[in-house]
């Protein structure tokens, strides 16, 4: 099968933050493949509804509509946040690069320009993601974690009405919509570990389109693809024993006899009153043997027992809002 006639159809989900990535992939086709690409929106179960992602059945909500228009011809590539990716493979399709990633870690945007140490117990901190939940929670800083939906600008117009003191975001939606200003804290992944795969972007194509997936591959980002198979081992390994808040984060370095890859996660229970943090080094050539190894570990630690079923959850928002076309993002900052 060969790359299909100019102008590439990029199928993408509506939402700002996500056409905003989508378009910097579109920019780097341009600039890399020599060809136009054109936009095409795509409706996906997770834009339709406000429902919290959980509710939902996982991440592949935001996944699946995309890649059945892959498959039907309706696109010929499309664009994720790589952290809504399942972790199984996907018959006829094809991760055809990874670019390189955007800083992972998560931010607060607070009022008054205020850290989350700053902030006075029983401050009301919003977040969608149970694993940003917990580990708010295992802060121990008495905050009031409640549940919040909707878009980024949703979020923030929430801490600005003072609906809540403050609220966890993913750095990199906010860099990539040029809105880092309002940022009042990085959180560094000593306190919060992101989410597997966040920061990153998935390009995706028909696995019989050789000669595109050959072409996509100099978006490649190969730091960027050893670390998110690393973090991805670590999920896959985990979902099959744990359905617990997870964080994941895997860096390649410079060590002395060559490059380096390390990896850090944590299993949580919902309240963050129990935990489960390792670490792991190994060669980057072997990501997914060392994910799997640090998360084989993690279970045999405890990691299997941090189920979720009585724990308590973050508050629903007292003010959900489903307008028309606003992405509910649930569980996303990203």
């Amino acid at each position: 099968m060969t790359i299909p006639p100019v102008p590439l159809r990029l199928g993408t989900r509506a939402s700002t933050l996500a056409t905003t990535q989508s378009g910097l992939v579109a920019a780097m086709v341009r600039e890399r493949l020599g060809r136009e690409v054109e936009l095409v929106e795509v409706s996906t179960e997770g834009d339709r509804t406000g429902a919290p992602l959980a509710q939902l059945g996982g991440t592949g909500v935001f996944v699946s509509a995309l890649r059945e228009a892959l498959l039907a011809g309706e696109v010929d590539l499309a664009v994720h946040s790589l952290k809504d990716l399942p972790t199984g493979p996907a018959a006829g399709i094809a991760l055809a690069a990874v670019p390189a990633r955007e800083d992972p870690r998560d931010v607060v945007v607070a009022r008054d320009g205020l850290t989350l140490g700053e902030l006075p117990p029983g401050s009301r901190v919003g977040t969608g993601s149970p694993r940003r939940a917990a580990q708010l929670h295992a802060l121990g800083l008495g905050l009031d974690v409640v549940g919040i939906r909707g878009n980024v600008d949703t979020r923030i117009r929430k801490v600005t009405d003072g609906t809540y003191d403050a609220v966890v975001l993913a750095r990199a939606g906010l860099a990539r919509l040029g809105r880092l200003d309002e940022v009042t804290e990085v959180l560094d992944p000593l306190q919060m570990l992101p989410a597997p795969g966040q920061g990153a972007l998935a390009v995706e194509c028909r696995a019989d389109a050789a000669e595109l997936v050959e072409a996509l591959a100099t978006l490649d980002d190969p730091h960027t693809r050893v670390a998110i198979e690393a973090e991805r081992a670590v999920l896959a390994a985990l979902e099959a024993g744990c359905s617990a808040p997870l964080g994941a984060l895997a860096e390649v370095v410079e060590g002395e006899d060559g490059d380096e890859l390390w990896v850090r996660a944590i299993a949580l229970s919902l309240d963050g009153g129990l935990s489960v943090r390792m670490s792991a080094t190994g060669a980057p050539e072997d990501a997914v043997g060392v994910g799997s190894r640090l998360a084989g570990e993690m279970l045999a630690d405890g990691a299997a027992a941090l189920m979720a079923p009585a724990a308590p959850q973050a508050a629903p928002d007292p003010t959900p809002e489903a307008a028309p076309g606003s992405t509910p993002e649930a569980m996303k900052a990203q």
